[in-house]
């Protein structure tokens, strides 16, 4: 079981030997339609990310306050709840939009909000930056992309634990602690530029002293109440990022060079799409990425000729998911071939291998 895991660990990881680890660049199918279309939703609004951005602060600031006021009574379990869930999950994908730099018009407000993201998520904002650039590059590219959530067979333990941010918080304190020590390590080596290192260990210096600041305040209170606001709702209000990001591409395809293949779109409702900046529309923002997450829904309209159905909810998405999962527990090979509609453009000669695993 050892040299399986190690193994399998190999084969994701993104240095040592792998048949995809020289793949320069990958040539992304695309639906074809209007570029002026594509133009119009790509413009940005500062308006519309304002709203978002201040109906986020402006709710945790408010359950945080009553939370805090009622405390410890159980009454304030669930502002803490809410609290925790905009603080440890909407966090990720404010992080994600602004990193892009598509959700404000204005530059340095993108750069504001996902700075103070990435601290809320405790990634490195120079290091998650490069290496979700690297993502786009090569969507669930084995070997290649940094940003795979689950390795096949799936590892369904480390997905349970993350729902508490157990296993991220765990290797993101380490990670902290190697940058603070001036180091990086070897996988980030391949995607990070060496000129930004020093960026990248001033950012986790800082982030240890304010951590450390809010400890000694705990202990200065004889309370956990500071924790409570900064550092722990990274653990007890994670699981709604983990419950909708594993749908992003779990289940699906490796090694294509078609999102339709290995990229899912899945219908919430509108406090999750709020919560999660409609990256529920997830086929679509990797087809185009410069869209803003508000024109999504437009552009879901647009292209859904050429695009797979989306699962009509968190719920059928899972009956679906799971047990394909299982059957990866025995047969790593097992995935999801989204049906296309009528008339939409085929997939490549790559999915004929795939259509023989398929669930």
């Amino acid at each position: 079981m050892l040299i399986n895991n190690l193994i399998m660990e190999n084969k994701y990881s993104l240095i040592g030997s792998s048949e995809h680890k020289d793949v320069k660049k990958v040539r992304w199918f695309r639906p074809e339609v209007d570029i002026n279309d594509i133009r119009i939703l790509m413009e940005k609004s500062d308006k519309l990310a304002l709203r978002d951005t201040f109906i986020w602060f402006g709710v945790m600031a408010i359950t945080v306050y009553i939370a805090i006021l009622l405390s410890p009574s159980l009454m304030s379990v669930p502002f803490w709840m809410t609290y925790g869930v905009l603080y440890g999950s909407a966090a990720d994908a404010r992080w994600h939009e602004c990193g892009h730099k598509t959700a404000f018009k204005t530059l340095w407000m993108n750069e504001i909000v996902y700075q103070i993201a990435c601290f809320m998520m405790m990634r490195n904002p120079v290091a998650w930056r490069s290496s979700h650039v690297r993502h786009h590059t090569d969507t669930i590219i084995v070997g290649r992309d940094p940003e795979i959530v689950a390795m096949r067979p799936p590892d369904l333990r480390r997905i349970i634990l993350n729902l508490f941010g157990i296993i991220d918080v765990f290797e993101a304190l380490k990670r902290i602690l190697l940058h603070a020590s001036g180091r990086i390590n070897d996988e980030e080596a391949t995607y990070v530029r060496t000129k930004d290192y020093a960026k990248v260990f001033l950012i986790a210096r800082t982030w240890l002293l304010i951590y450390l600041c809010i400890i000694l305040l705990c202990l200065n209170l004889s309370s956990i109440l500071p924790l409570m606001v900064v550092g722990l709702p990274r653990l007890y209000g994670a699981w709604h990022h983990v419950l909708t990001g594993v749908l992003q591409h779990l289940g699906l395809a490796e090694n294509v060079s078609d999102h339709r293949l290995n990229t899912r779109t899945v219908l919430m409702n509108p406090i999750s799409r709020f919560i999660y900046l409609n990256m529920n529309y997830h086929l679509e923002h990797h087809m185009f990425t410069m869209v803003p997450y508000y024109n999504l829904p437009k552009l879901h309209e647009l292209i859904k000729h050429d695009v797979p159905k989306p699962e009509l909810s968190i719920l059928s998405a899972y009956k679906r998911l799971l047990p394909v999962l299982i059957k990866q527990l025995k047969y790593k090979d097992a995935v999801i071939v989204p049906d296309l509609p009528e008339g939409a453009t085929p997939y490549q000669k790559e999915v004929n291998k795939l259509l023989k695993n398929a669930v």
